[in-house]
């Protein structure tokens, strides 16, 4: 916002008259701590002031002032009428250098941990709760599985195994020579071995970086202020252990590294395992073999026993660790993975590497797990939503399951496209490996039939706009009446409503892609196990046209996803440099990382357990620290949501001295609707009951914020008329210069802004003293 519209809506604020008129005594001032939303910005923006000076926190998260308000206590006088401005800024918790960019990598982990959350409004049913948890937490545990195959795939199967066992694909890579050349390396229990060294390393760095990020962002405790949780405000996210799930998140670390060493430990022993089962093996190292086969099942079934134990203590701080299962588990792990290096490089004559690596049914049984997985929570969450239906939530309470649907397509397909390029790259003739397994290569060949479907919706969606769009002509030249028309501002008016409404249309895009994905991704696993061969290799005999469809879906796919993944981390780091486009994708990822870790511990961290309890902090010692002091939480856009999480955490005594402004807020719009169980109806109400008071602003023009929707009185009480954008239709003489179309930003421009937060000022009781008479 300009410099100019700051200082009309400040001077404005400063001197509008208040409700609660003067008070005699000792000035009490107020506060007004702002939270910035999506995409972030600086303290200096916040404030509008070139000098600002940080009074608590770091270089992660810290609160800021003006320099000339930072003895604002000391000159209480000096502001009367006027809150003193302070500025949260959290953008460092979601942004920072491009290597950043590689969190994305670990997107599949975000998408199913965000599923965890999306669970409906539910009464009396705590064991179907804590079963769409569990539920949640498999399907999380089958993507690390799939991860660390994935991995094997192209370490163990396709390098090891198939290119350094064939002397033609050995020879066109040299870095392979001392694998192939005959000397002690080449066996392939040992090539193996070797190989596994990077499954390995891919395992240990997951570990690492949970429990870096974890120290770094998460272990921030929150403010304790009751002995026991309140219920009435916010349901879980009241509850004093809602941002501090350490005991879950450090075994679900411990349980999926396990897995993942587990899995590489498997995908090498097999191998070494059916050679030794052969008529006239080794009798010593088939009764060894059997061993550690009875180990590896052994170890799954702990790691899932772990997984399905019950999960966040909420209504208490997780202080305590499962020691000994935190730490003994993944070094069992590890142990037993060791051991079967040692057995796999044992020495055997005659034993050659010949077609796949033992193991393609495992990419087969994933699948199906995860389809299966899929459909039952569909049932639990349908169940959930039963017992108390809300007609805004989205996809009617089944927003969970398509997530966690989505979850394992993006797993499969970033798998997937890793295999298929690098089979090209090693052998791009495909003349001389076999390539990865014949599943893999049928779920690129379903890409493009479903990128069809989505370019289909896609049209219709436009046309939904462009309907819209011709309605809205006619109301923004009623909402402008009396203007000079120009046919040209009409239309981009029209047009950036009719594209703010595209959001609303989420969850329909969601419903097909999961539903197409579900199908698509049976026919493909139908397809791999009924024939055994590529959808090329199907087809070969039939008609010209159907052999041409089937191997141009099979190379385009595989392209696809080359494509997709290169574009993929290569947006990332540009999001992380391009503040434009941080501001495209940020609402995604900052919904998605705002959410604990309690479904996958490898997800990308939680900046709300940082950013949650220093907003929490900051209010409770403002309110606390002198008799009569008030507080307006003014919260833009992602920064809204924060501000009601950190009132939920609060007292009710606490609560009652916070004054709530949100504008271009998504808590309804996003979260009520995806989240009813945390945002619905009920919880945002209670909210506007327990807080002395509530106001949001929003834009037709806005895409992201909107109306809270309260039921009832309370609807109007706190969602204003939505206010008119752009300010003036056209040149006036406040606005000479054409007046910007704001749509999500500088709410601050609008006079509304202002009058707003003083009408809160006013609201807060008669500690907040109001201007005095000029004598």
């Amino acid at each position: 916002m300009g410099r100019t519209a700051r200082h009309a809506a400040a001077n404005s604020a400063d001197t509008a008259p208040t409700t609660a008129g003067s008070c005699a005594g000792e000035a009490r001032i107020a506060l007004e701590l702002l939270v910035h939303g999506v995409g972030g910005t600086t303290p200096q923006q916040m404030l509008d002031d070139p000098r600002t000076q940080r009074i608590t926190g770091d270089d992660t998260a810290a609160v800021f002032r003006r320099a000339d308000d930072v003895d604002a206590e000391d000159r209480p006088d000096d502001y009367r009428g006027r809150p003193v401005p302070e500025a949260y800024v959290w953008c460092n918790l979601t942004s920072g250098n491009s290597a950043r960019a590689l969190w994305l990598l670990l997107l599949p982990f975000m998408v199913v941990n965000l599923a965890h959350w999306m669970r409906p409004a539910a009464r009396d049913r705590t064991r179907t709760i804590r079963l769409y948890g569990l539920l949640v937490r498999l399907a999380g545990l089958s993507l690390t599985v799939l991860l660390v195959a994935a991995a094997c795939e192209v370490a163990l199967d396709l390098t090891a195994w198939q290119c350094a066992g064939t002397p033609d694909c050995a020879g066109r890579h040299s870095w392979l020579g001392f694998l192939s050349d005959g000397g002690w390396w080449s066996a392939p229990g040992r090539r193996l071995a070797l190989a596994a060294v990077v499954p390995t390393a891919l395992t240990g760095l997951l570990w690492y970086l949970s429990r870096r990020t974890w120290s770094a962002y998460e272990s921030q405790q929150p403010f304790l202020q009751r002995p026991e949780p309140d219920e009435t405000a916010g349901g879980a996210l009241g509850r004093p252990g809602f941002w501090y799930g350490r005991r879950l998140v450090a075994r679900l670390r411990a349980a999926h590294t396990a897995a993942g060493l587990l899995t590489v430990a498997a995908a090498v022993g097999s191998a070494a395992a059916r050679f030794d089962r052969r008529p006239g093996g080794p009798a010593l190292l088939d009764v060894l073999g059997w061993l550690l086969d009875a180990a590896l099942v052994t170890g799954a079934a702990a790691v899932v026993w772990v997984v399905c134990r019950r999960g966040r203590s909420e209504n208490r701080l997780d202080r305590e660790l499962d020691a000994h299962l935190v730490r003994r588990l993944p070094l069992a792990a590890l142990a037993l993975l060791v051991l079967t290096l040692v057995y796999a490089g044992w020495d055997r004559p005659g034993w050659q590497s010949a077609g796949r690596l033992p193991g393609d049914a495992t990419f087969g049984a994933i699948a199906l797990m995860q389809g299966l997985t899929a459909v039952v929570l569909a049932v639990v969450a349908h169940l959930l939503h039963r017992t108390a239906p809300d007609p805004r939530a989205a996809l009617r309470g089944l927003g969970g399951p398509a997530v966690v649907m989505l979850a394992c397509a993006l797993g499969g397909v970033m798998s997937g496209g890793v295999s298929q390029r690098v089979a090209d790259w090693l052998d791009g003739t495909r003349a001389s490996l076999p390539g990865p397994p014949v599943l893999l290569t049928w779920q690129a060949s379903v890409i493009p039939p479903l990128l069809v479907l989505l370019l289909l919706l896609c049209a219709l969606l436009a046309r939904r706009a462009w309907l819209l769009r011709r309605a809205e002509l006619a109301a923004v030249e009623s909402d402008y009446a009396g203007e000079p028309h120009d046919s040209a501002r009409t239309r981009r008016i029209a047009s950036t409503r009719a594209m703010a409404t595209l959001t609303d249309r989420a969850p329909l895009v969601v419903a097909v892609t999961a539903v197409a994905t579900l199908l698509l991704g049976a026919g493909a696993l139908a397809g791999a196990l009924i024939t055994g061969d590529t959808p090329g290799e199907t087809a070969e005999g039939t008609y010209a046209v159907v052999h041409g469809a089937a191997q141009t879906a099979q190379a385009i796919g595989s392209w696809l996803i080359g494509f997709g993944f290169i574009l993929f981390v290569t947006w990332g780091r540009r999001a992380y440099k391009d503040a434009s486009a941080r501001r495209t994708i940020g609402i995604l990822w900052d919904v998605g990382t705002f959410w604990p870790r309690a479904a996958h511990p490898f997800a990308p961290p939680c900046y709300a357990e940082r950013a949650v309890p220093d907003l929490t902090w900051r209010i409770a010692t403002w309110t606390r620290a002198g008799e009569g002091r008030r507080l307006v939480l003014s919260g833009h856009s992602q920064g809204s949501v924060l501000a009601a999480a950190a009132a939920w955490q609060l007292t009710p005594a606490d609560r009652r001295r916070v004054a709530l402004l949100t504008y271009g807020s998504p808590l309804e719009r996003l979260y009520g609707r995806w989240f009813p169980a945390h945002f619905g109806p009920d919880a945002l109400t209670a909210l506007h009951a327990e807080v002395d008071c509530w106001r949001n602003l929003h834009r037709p023009t806005d895409p992201i914020g909107g109306p809270v929707r309260l039921p009832g009185d309370a609807g109007p009480a706190v969602d204003r008329e939505a206010l008119k954008d752009p300010l003036a239709y056209g040149r006036t003489a406040a606005h000479p210069l054409p007046a910007p179309i704001h749509g999500h930003s500088d709410y601050q421009a609008d006079p509304a802004f202002a009058e707003e937060r003083q009408r809160l000022l006013g609201r807060l009781g008669p500690e907040v003293p109001g201007q005095r008479p000029e004598s």
